[in-house]
């Protein structure tokens, strides 16, 4: 909706094109062991194993910007539908049941359809506060500009919306996709967000990732992404809040609008730079033995953040948002919440 239309109980619409977990080509296995990427070559044996021993280890690819919109919409919880989102599948049942969580989550998804591959697939295994991804990446390596995102009806969704969050999988994907609604915030000075999301994107995807920077209103990043990208960009330091501050300094095309970088740290305190500052906001506490699931928290932290953000708060409101919806999720399995937030 046009940001005249906004008040604050109508918040501004926000569109998140779809997240896509690294480019490995088929029969290949994205491994991913606490951010650290690997491969397995035996793609079809692992699932169908993980699908007959574990029936609820298997689910259809969306952390985490398929996980950012529920979190958003549950945070605001009406009006519906805040947050539209744009992804790749299969026409097929995984494909199926990412449509109806989709509606369930009250979240407008407009997805490309092919018959190529199937839908991708993730199995997230859990031990204690560590994670591994196994993820088939299948349709999420699928998406075409050309197919979906240059179509009338939904280019008409980009300029509707004010706030654009894109995870870094992206771009291993569709650069051409990114830079079309990067260059679109930036010429109409609307808020475009990027998260590292991996210290692989940061190495092996440096190239594309700075063509994109220079668009970046608010850049996310977990301590780990951000000492990988502070290497790869010879910053010269290993300080979470030096690194904050280089980031923020890096070229920029809206000047009317001052980089934000946002750095998570578990259980420490989360950097964001603010003005000419470095600030360090605490976490909210935390008994280890209720923690359930630490897979979504990143993405949970900054579907708060952005649920704020679109109604206009205080970076310290947004980054207290994102606090609050993680500190939730990590209590449940999954990308599960309560019906409605405790949150003031």
């Amino acid at each position: 909706m046009d940001r005249a239309l906004k008040t604050p109980d109508r918040p501004a619409h926000m569109i998140i094109p779809r997240r896509v977990t690294g480019c490995l080509p088929p029969p290949a296995l994205s491994l991913c062991i606490n951010g650290n990427l690997h491969t397995i070559q035996n793609m079809d044996a692992v699932f169908p194993c993980l699908n007959n021993r574990f029936s609820s280890a298997l689910f259809p690819l969306a952390p985490p910007t398929c996980s950012i919109c529920p979190s958003s919409q549950w945070m605001i919880q009406e009006p519906h539908k805040v947050a539209t989102f744009f992804g790749c599948i299969g026409k097929d049942k995984f494909g199926k049941i990412l449509k109806e969580k989709a509606e369930e989550a009250h979240v407008d998804a407009h997805y490309y359809e092919q018959n190529e591959e199937p839908t991708g697939t993730c199995a997230a295994c859990i031990t204690g506060d560590n994670r591994s991804l196994v993820a088939n990446l299948a349709a999420a390596n699928c998406y075409k500009k050309e197919k979906h995102l240059d179509l009338e009806e939904n280019w008409k969704l980009v300029e509707k919306a004010q706030v654009y969050y894109i995870a870094g999988f992206f771009l291993t994907v569709s650069l051409e996709s990114i830079l079309k609604v990067a260059k679109h915030a930036s010429e109409n000075n609307k808020i475009f967000c990027l998260n590292l999301s991996a210290p692989f994107i940061c190495e092996f995807f440096k190239e594309a990732l700075m063509k994109v920077m220079p668009y970046v209103d608010i850049l996310f990043g977990n301590e780990t992404e951000a000492a990988a990208f502070a290497r790869e960009q010879g910053f010269e330091t290993e300080d979470i809040e030096e690194i904050a501050k280089k980031a923020q300094s890096l070229p920029k095309e809206n000047k009317k609008r001052q980089r934000i970088a946002v750095f998570t740290q578990g259980k420490e305190g989360t950097v964001m730079t603010k003005g000419d500052k470095v600030e360090t906001f605490p976490v909210l506490e935390i008994e280890q033995s209720e923690i359930v699931d630490t897979n979504g928290a990143g993405d949970a932290f900054v579907g708060g953040f952005l649920s704020q953000l679109v109604q206009d708060k205080t970076f310290e409101q947004c980054i207290r948002a994102g606090h609050y919806a993680a500190n939730v999720i990590i209590r449940h399995a999954g990308c599960t919440f309560p019906e409605k937030p405790d949150f003031h």
